[in-house]
Protein backbone atom coordinates (compact mmCIF):
# COMPACT_ATOMS: atom_id res chain seq x y z
CA UNK A 1 0.00 0.00 0.00
CA UNK A 2 1.46 3.39 -0.90
CA UNK A 3 1.51 6.43 1.42
CA UNK A 4 1.16 9.90 0.12
CA UNK A 5 3.99 12.82 2.03
CA UNK A 6 2.61 15.99 1.42
CA UNK A 7 3.98 19.26 2.03
CA UNK A 8 3.00 19.92 5.80
CA UNK A 9 2.01 23.06 7.41
CA UNK A 10 4.80 25.22 7.72
CA UNK A 11 3.90 28.30 9.63
CA UNK A 12 1.91 31.53 10.00
CA UNK A 13 1.19 32.95 6.93
CA UNK A 14 3.55 30.48 4.71
CA UNK A 15 1.70 28.94 1.98
CA UNK A 16 4.62 27.38 0.28
CA UNK A 17 8.27 26.45 0.17
CA UNK A 18 10.51 25.21 -2.50
CA UNK A 19 12.19 21.08 -2.05
CA UNK A 20 15.63 21.89 -1.46
CA UNK A 21 17.34 18.35 -0.72
CA UNK A 22 15.80 14.65 -1.23
CA UNK A 23 17.21 12.71 1.50
CA UNK A 24 16.65 9.58 0.19
CA UNK A 25 16.29 8.28 -3.33
CA UNK A 26 13.66 6.03 -4.76
CA UNK A 27 13.87 2.35 -3.28
CA UNK A 28 15.47 2.95 -0.32
CA UNK A 29 13.95 2.09 2.43
CA UNK A 30 12.95 4.46 5.13
CA UNK A 31 11.66 4.05 9.04
CA UNK A 32 8.56 5.86 10.38
CA UNK A 33 9.20 9.85 11.41
CA UNK A 34 12.52 9.69 9.42
CA UNK A 35 13.41 12.76 7.14
CA UNK A 36 13.38 11.96 3.96
CA UNK A 37 13.01 15.42 2.14
CA UNK A 38 14.08 19.13 3.11
CA UNK A 39 11.93 21.86 2.19
CA UNK A 40 13.18 25.88 2.06
CA UNK A 41 10.58 28.01 3.03
CA UNK A 42 11.24 31.90 3.79
CA UNK A 43 12.55 31.94 6.57
CA UNK A 44 13.97 28.49 7.87
CA UNK A 45 14.54 24.54 6.30
CA UNK A 46 11.96 22.16 7.45
CA UNK A 47 12.39 18.48 7.30
CA UNK A 48 9.61 15.83 6.24
CA UNK A 49 9.40 12.99 7.68
CA UNK A 50 8.32 9.32 6.09
CA UNK A 51 4.63 9.04 7.63
CA UNK A 52 5.65 5.15 7.68
CA UNK A 53 7.87 2.36 8.07
CA UNK A 54 8.72 0.98 4.38
CA UNK A 55 10.45 2.15 0.51
CA UNK A 56 10.33 5.70 -0.72
CA UNK A 57 8.38 4.98 -4.08
CA UNK A 58 7.98 7.64 -7.07
CA UNK A 59 9.29 11.17 -6.29
CA UNK A 60 6.46 13.80 -7.17
CA UNK A 61 8.14 17.00 -6.61
CA UNK A 62 11.75 17.22 -7.69
CA UNK A 63 14.47 19.51 -5.94
CA UNK A 64 13.80 23.13 -7.23
CA UNK A 65 10.14 22.69 -7.50
CA UNK A 66 7.86 24.97 -5.43
CA UNK A 67 4.79 23.47 -3.95
CA UNK A 68 2.07 24.56 -1.46
CA UNK A 69 1.15 23.07 1.46
CA UNK A 70 -0.63 20.22 1.32
CA UNK A 71 1.12 19.51 -2.19
CA UNK A 72 2.57 15.47 -2.91
CA UNK A 73 5.56 15.60 -2.66
CA UNK A 74 5.98 11.04 -3.31
CA UNK A 75 4.60 7.77 -2.02
CA UNK A 76 6.20 5.69 0.66
CA UNK A 77 5.11 2.09 0.10
CA UNK A 78 4.47 0.64 3.53
CA UNK A 79 6.38 -2.24 5.14
CA UNK A 80 8.79 -4.72 4.03
CA UNK A 81 6.61 -6.43 2.06
CA UNK A 82 5.09 -3.68 0.01
CA UNK A 83 8.31 -3.03 -1.48
CA UNK A 84 7.97 -6.58 -3.83
CA UNK A 85 4.93 -5.11 -5.62
CA UNK A 86 7.37 -2.20 -6.79
CA UNK A 87 9.18 -4.34 -8.40
CA UNK A 88 6.71 -5.25 -11.03
CA UNK A 89 5.80 -1.76 -11.57
CA UNK A 90 8.26 -0.59 -14.43
CA UNK A 91 7.05 2.77 -14.95
CA UNK A 92 7.83 3.92 -11.48
CA UNK A 93 11.03 1.81 -11.56
CA UNK A 94 12.02 3.45 -14.65
CA UNK A 95 11.13 6.92 -12.79
CA UNK A 96 13.32 6.33 -10.17
CA UNK A 97 15.96 4.71 -12.17
CA UNK A 98 15.35 8.02 -13.91
CA UNK A 99 15.28 9.83 -10.70
CA UNK A 100 18.53 8.79 -9.09
CA UNK A 101 21.37 9.64 -11.55
CA UNK A 102 20.28 13.23 -11.55
CA UNK A 103 22.73 14.11 -8.46
CA UNK A 104 25.50 12.78 -10.41
CA UNK A 105 25.05 14.81 -13.22
CA UNK A 106 24.73 17.86 -10.93
CA UNK A 107 27.42 17.33 -8.78
CA UNK A 108 31.21 15.78 -9.92
CA UNK A 109 31.50 14.20 -6.20
CA UNK A 110 28.48 12.63 -6.31
CA UNK A 111 30.40 9.39 -6.75
CA UNK A 112 31.34 9.65 -3.03
CA UNK A 113 27.52 8.93 -2.08
CA UNK A 114 27.93 5.29 -3.16
CA UNK A 115 30.74 4.85 -0.27
CA UNK A 116 29.01 6.67 2.14
CA UNK A 117 25.09 5.87 0.86
CA UNK A 118 24.01 8.87 2.01
CA UNK A 119 26.28 11.50 1.34
CA UNK A 120 24.31 14.27 -0.60
CA UNK A 121 25.87 17.34 -0.27
CA UNK A 122 23.84 20.82 -0.69
CA UNK A 123 25.13 23.15 -3.73
CA UNK A 124 26.82 25.63 -1.64
CA UNK A 125 28.99 22.51 0.24
CA UNK A 126 30.14 20.55 -2.84
CA UNK A 127 31.11 24.08 -4.40
CA UNK A 128 33.32 24.30 -1.14
CA UNK A 129 34.77 20.53 -1.51
CA UNK A 130 35.50 21.03 -5.08
CA UNK A 131 37.10 24.41 -5.04
CA UNK A 132 39.74 22.86 -2.28
CA UNK A 133 39.96 19.27 -3.86
CA UNK A 134 38.23 17.77 -0.95
CA UNK A 135 36.90 14.53 -0.62
CA UNK A 136 33.84 14.84 1.23
CA UNK A 137 33.85 10.92 2.11
CA UNK A 138 36.63 11.66 4.74
CA UNK A 139 34.98 14.56 6.19
CA UNK A 140 32.65 13.88 9.31
CA UNK A 141 29.45 15.89 9.07
CA UNK A 142 27.60 17.59 12.36
CA UNK A 143 24.77 18.47 10.44
CA UNK A 144 21.31 16.56 10.59
CA UNK A 145 21.55 13.12 10.26
CA UNK A 146 25.53 13.39 9.59
CA UNK A 147 25.14 15.69 6.85
CA UNK A 148 28.50 18.30 6.04
CA UNK A 149 27.91 21.74 6.60
CA UNK A 150 30.08 24.85 5.28
CA UNK A 151 31.96 24.71 8.64
CA UNK A 152 32.51 20.83 8.37
CA UNK A 153 34.26 22.02 4.90
CA UNK A 154 35.77 25.00 5.85
CA UNK A 155 37.55 23.12 9.07
CA UNK A 156 38.73 20.52 6.93
CA UNK A 157 40.17 22.96 4.61
CA UNK A 158 42.11 24.74 7.92
CA UNK A 159 43.42 21.06 9.56
CA UNK A 160 44.23 20.03 5.82
CA UNK A 161 42.75 16.77 6.61
CA UNK A 162 40.12 15.19 3.81
CA UNK A 163 42.10 15.65 0.68
CA UNK A 164 41.04 13.93 -2.51
CA UNK A 165 43.05 11.21 -3.84
CA UNK A 166 40.27 9.02 -5.32
CA UNK A 167 38.58 11.73 -6.76
CA UNK A 168 41.46 13.36 -8.12
CA UNK A 169 41.56 11.07 -11.20
CA UNK A 170 37.93 12.18 -12.23
CA UNK A 171 38.49 15.54 -11.40
CA UNK A 172 41.06 15.39 -13.85
CA UNK A 173 39.14 13.69 -16.17
CA UNK A 174 36.36 16.05 -16.15
CA UNK A 175 39.28 19.09 -16.16
CA UNK A 176 40.87 17.44 -19.40
CA UNK A 177 38.89 19.14 -22.53
CA UNK A 178 39.73 22.59 -21.04
CA UNK A 179 43.47 24.03 -22.02
CA UNK A 180 45.01 26.99 -20.15
CA UNK A 181 43.71 28.32 -17.27
CA UNK A 182 40.39 27.36 -16.04
CA UNK A 183 37.32 29.52 -17.00
CA UNK A 184 34.42 27.54 -14.79
CA UNK A 185 31.14 29.14 -14.07
CA UNK A 186 28.62 27.36 -11.95
CA UNK A 187 24.70 28.36 -12.09
CA UNK A 188 23.37 27.46 -8.63
CA UNK A 189 19.39 28.49 -8.13
CA UNK A 190 19.15 30.77 -5.73
CA UNK A 191 17.93 29.12 -2.07
CA UNK A 192 14.43 30.81 -0.80
CA UNK A 193 15.96 32.19 1.98
CA UNK A 194 18.11 34.11 -0.17
CA UNK A 195 15.77 35.15 -2.59
CA UNK A 196 13.82 36.68 0.36
CA UNK A 197 16.34 38.00 2.09
CA UNK A 198 17.20 39.78 -1.45
CA UNK A 199 13.21 40.84 -1.69
CA UNK A 200 12.77 42.40 1.98
CA UNK A 201 16.26 44.08 2.01
CA UNK A 202 15.56 45.91 -1.50
CA UNK A 203 11.62 46.54 -0.15
CA UNK A 204 13.58 48.03 2.88
CA UNK A 205 15.62 50.40 0.66
CA UNK A 206 12.66 51.30 -1.52
CA UNK A 207 10.11 51.90 1.14
CA UNK A 208 11.91 53.41 4.04
CA UNK A 209 13.28 56.96 4.67
CA UNK A 210 16.83 54.95 5.39
CA UNK A 211 19.80 57.16 7.29
CA UNK A 212 22.00 55.95 9.38
CA UNK A 213 24.07 57.52 12.44
CA UNK A 214 27.59 56.67 13.76
CA UNK A 215 29.18 56.54 16.81
CA UNK A 216 32.28 54.89 19.09
CA UNK A 217 32.79 53.47 22.27
CA UNK A 218 35.29 52.58 24.46
CA UNK A 219 34.93 49.14 25.03
CA UNK A 220 36.96 49.45 28.05
CA UNK A 221 35.26 48.75 31.17
CA UNK A 222 33.46 45.85 29.51
CA UNK A 223 36.08 44.25 28.49
CA UNK A 224 37.23 44.30 31.87
CA UNK A 225 34.27 43.41 33.61
CA UNK A 226 34.30 40.02 31.18
CA UNK A 227 38.03 39.11 32.20
CA UNK A 228 37.67 39.65 35.73
CA UNK A 229 34.16 37.71 35.76
CA UNK A 230 33.80 35.40 32.98
CA UNK A 231 35.44 32.18 34.85
CA UNK A 232 32.69 32.75 37.46
CA UNK A 233 29.98 33.31 34.81
CA UNK A 234 30.41 30.43 33.28
CA UNK A 235 30.87 28.31 36.18
CA UNK A 236 27.33 29.48 37.64
CA UNK A 237 25.33 29.51 34.61
CA UNK A 238 27.38 27.23 31.93
CA UNK A 239 27.53 29.90 29.00
CA UNK A 240 30.34 31.89 28.39
CA UNK A 241 30.06 35.57 28.74
CA UNK A 242 30.37 37.39 25.83
CA UNK A 243 29.70 41.54 24.63
CA UNK A 244 26.25 40.56 23.29
CA UNK A 245 24.53 40.14 26.60
CA UNK A 246 25.99 43.70 27.68
CA UNK A 247 24.70 45.52 24.58
CA UNK A 248 20.99 43.65 24.47
CA UNK A 249 20.96 44.97 28.12
CA UNK A 250 22.08 48.63 27.04
CA UNK A 251 19.28 48.56 23.61
CA UNK A 252 16.60 47.28 26.04
CA UNK A 253 17.34 50.24 28.35
CA UNK A 254 17.61 52.84 25.18
CA UNK A 255 14.78 51.81 23.51
CA UNK A 256 12.90 52.57 26.77
CA UNK A 257 14.18 55.97 27.05
CA UNK A 258 13.01 56.28 23.29
CA UNK A 259 10.12 54.10 22.27
CA UNK A 260 10.01 55.01 18.75
CA UNK A 261 13.03 53.58 17.96
CA UNK A 262 11.01 50.55 19.27
CA UNK A 263 8.13 51.39 17.00
CA UNK A 264 6.93 50.00 13.52
CA UNK A 265 4.67 52.41 10.67
CA UNK A 266 1.51 50.30 9.73
CA UNK A 267 -0.12 51.98 7.23
CA UNK A 268 -1.32 55.41 8.54
CA UNK A 269 -0.71 54.45 12.47
CA UNK A 270 2.45 54.05 14.55
CA UNK A 271 2.62 51.01 16.82
CA UNK A 272 4.49 51.27 20.12
CA UNK A 273 5.71 48.11 21.79
CA UNK A 274 5.96 47.91 25.46
CA UNK A 275 8.23 45.10 25.20
CA UNK A 276 12.07 44.13 23.22
CA UNK A 277 12.42 41.51 21.12
CA UNK A 278 15.12 41.87 19.92
CA UNK A 279 15.88 39.94 16.37
CA UNK A 280 20.20 38.77 16.36
CA UNK A 281 21.80 38.36 13.41
CA UNK A 282 22.67 34.80 13.35
CA UNK A 283 25.20 33.21 10.54
CA UNK A 284 23.96 29.91 9.11
CA UNK A 285 25.08 27.52 6.41
CA UNK A 286 22.08 28.78 4.27
CA UNK A 287 22.42 32.20 4.94
CA UNK A 288 21.81 34.88 7.58
CA UNK A 289 19.10 34.34 9.59
CA UNK A 290 17.44 36.44 12.55
CA UNK A 291 15.96 34.48 15.70
CA UNK A 292 14.26 36.82 18.14
CA UNK A 293 15.29 37.15 22.14
CA UNK A 294 11.56 37.45 23.03
CA UNK A 295 11.12 40.45 25.86
CA UNK A 296 14.81 40.85 26.13
CA UNK A 297 14.18 43.40 28.28
CA UNK A 298 13.27 41.20 31.09
CA UNK A 299 15.94 38.92 30.93
CA UNK A 300 19.22 38.94 32.68
CA UNK A 301 22.51 38.91 30.89
CA UNK A 302 23.08 35.32 31.40
CA UNK A 303 19.82 34.50 30.09
CA UNK A 304 20.50 36.77 26.92
CA UNK A 305 23.41 34.70 26.41
CA UNK A 306 22.03 31.34 27.04
CA UNK A 307 19.22 32.49 24.29
CA UNK A 308 21.70 33.64 21.61
CA UNK A 309 23.87 30.26 22.57
CA UNK A 310 21.01 28.54 21.67
CA UNK A 311 20.13 30.38 18.66
CA UNK A 312 23.66 29.88 17.13
CA UNK A 313 23.49 25.71 17.68
CA UNK A 314 20.12 24.98 16.16
CA UNK A 315 21.39 27.62 13.19
CA UNK A 316 24.66 25.53 12.69
CA UNK A 317 22.59 22.22 13.05
CA UNK A 318 19.33 23.49 10.96
CA UNK A 319 17.27 23.21 13.17
CA UNK A 320 15.42 26.96 13.60
CA UNK A 321 11.64 27.01 13.53
CA UNK A 322 9.70 29.35 12.25
CA UNK A 323 8.53 30.16 15.90
CA UNK A 324 12.23 31.26 16.30
CA UNK A 325 12.05 33.88 13.41
CA UNK A 326 8.77 34.98 13.88
CA UNK A 327 8.39 39.16 15.31
CA UNK A 328 11.16 41.03 16.60
CA UNK A 329 11.14 44.40 17.23
CA UNK A 330 14.77 45.72 17.17
CA UNK A 331 17.72 44.24 15.45
CA UNK A 332 21.28 43.57 16.68
CA UNK A 333 23.62 42.89 13.70
CA UNK A 334 27.07 41.86 14.64
CA UNK A 335 29.54 42.13 11.53
CA UNK A 336 32.29 42.71 14.09
CA UNK A 337 32.68 39.05 14.33
CA UNK A 338 33.55 38.34 10.74
CA UNK A 339 36.37 41.61 10.91
CA UNK A 340 34.18 44.48 9.63
CA UNK A 341 35.21 47.74 10.77
CA UNK A 342 32.44 49.53 10.01
CA UNK A 343 28.84 48.93 7.71
CA UNK A 344 25.68 50.56 7.70
CA UNK A 345 23.03 48.00 8.14
CA UNK A 346 19.85 47.87 6.27
CA UNK A 347 16.44 47.92 8.82
CA UNK A 348 14.66 44.41 8.95
CA UNK A 349 10.62 45.58 7.44
CA UNK A 350 8.55 46.15 9.53
CA UNK A 351 11.41 47.15 12.18
CA UNK A 352 12.30 50.69 12.48
CA UNK A 353 16.17 50.25 13.42
CA UNK A 354 19.15 48.01 13.66
CA UNK A 355 22.22 48.63 15.20
CA UNK A 356 25.26 47.60 14.02
CA UNK A 357 28.52 46.39 15.61
CA UNK A 358 31.71 46.34 14.98
CA UNK A 359 35.32 44.68 15.46
CA UNK A 360 37.18 46.32 18.41
CA UNK A 361 40.20 47.29 17.63
CA UNK A 362 43.39 49.30 19.44
CA UNK A 363 43.00 52.86 18.01
CA UNK A 364 44.92 56.59 19.98
CA UNK A 365 41.75 58.87 21.39
CA UNK A 366 42.25 61.62 23.68
CA UNK A 367 41.24 61.13 27.82
CA UNK A 368 41.96 63.98 29.73
CA UNK A 369 43.97 66.32 27.24
CA UNK A 370 46.52 62.57 26.85
CA UNK A 371 46.69 60.73 23.74
CA UNK A 372 46.22 56.75 25.15
CA UNK A 373 45.13 54.00 23.21
CA UNK A 374 42.05 52.35 24.04
CA UNK A 375 40.22 49.40 22.17
CA UNK A 376 37.70 50.94 20.09
CA UNK A 377 34.16 49.63 18.35
CA UNK A 378 32.63 51.63 15.67
CA UNK A 379 28.56 51.67 16.48
CA UNK A 380 26.39 52.34 13.40
CA UNK A 381 22.61 52.63 13.96
CA UNK A 382 20.24 52.43 11.20
CA UNK A 383 16.78 53.78 11.27
CA UNK A 384 13.71 54.66 9.53
CA UNK A 385 13.37 58.54 9.04
CA UNK A 386 9.82 58.44 8.21
CA UNK A 387 9.34 57.65 12.11
CA UNK A 388 12.58 58.67 13.67
CA UNK A 389 13.80 61.74 14.12
CA UNK A 390 17.82 62.65 13.68
CA UNK A 391 17.67 63.65 17.37
CA UNK A 392 16.07 60.34 18.88
CA UNK A 393 18.32 58.06 16.47
CA UNK A 394 21.36 60.25 17.77
CA UNK A 395 19.85 60.07 21.68
CA UNK A 396 19.56 56.64 21.16
CA UNK A 397 23.42 55.57 19.88
CA UNK A 398 24.56 57.93 22.77
CA UNK A 399 22.39 56.18 25.14
CA UNK A 400 24.07 52.61 24.41
CA UNK A 401 27.47 54.38 24.38
CA UNK A 402 26.88 55.53 27.43
CA UNK A 403 25.38 52.06 29.22
CA UNK A 404 28.76 49.81 27.59
CA UNK A 405 31.66 52.43 28.25
CA UNK A 406 29.82 52.41 32.20
CA UNK A 407 28.60 49.26 32.48
CA UNK A 408 27.25 50.09 35.47
CA UNK A 409 24.48 52.01 34.36
CA UNK A 410 23.38 48.37 33.41
CA UNK A 411 23.00 47.83 37.23
CA UNK A 412 21.25 50.93 38.55
CA UNK A 413 19.04 51.79 35.30
CA UNK A 414 20.88 54.83 33.95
Amino acid sequence: MATEVKVPTLGESVTEATVGQWLKKPGEAVKADEPIVSLETDKVAVDVPAPVAGVLGDIIAKEGDTVEVGALLAYVNAGGAAAAPSAPAAAPAAKAEAAAPAPAASAPVAADDEEGGNLTLSPAVRRLVLEHGLDPSKIKGTGKDGRLTKDDVMAAVAAGTAKAAAVAPAAAAVDAPAAGPGRKQERVKMTRLRQTVAKRLKEAQNNAALLTTYNDVDMTNVIEARAKYKDLFEKKHGVRLGFMGFFTKAVCMALKDIPGVNAQIEGDEIVYNDFADISVAVSAPTGLVVPVIRNAESLSVADIEKTIGGFGKKAKEGKLTMEDMKGGTFTISNGGVFGSLLSSPIINPPQSAVLGLHRIEDRPVVRDGQIVIRPMMYLALSYDHRLIDGREAVTFLVAVKNAIEDPTRLLIDL
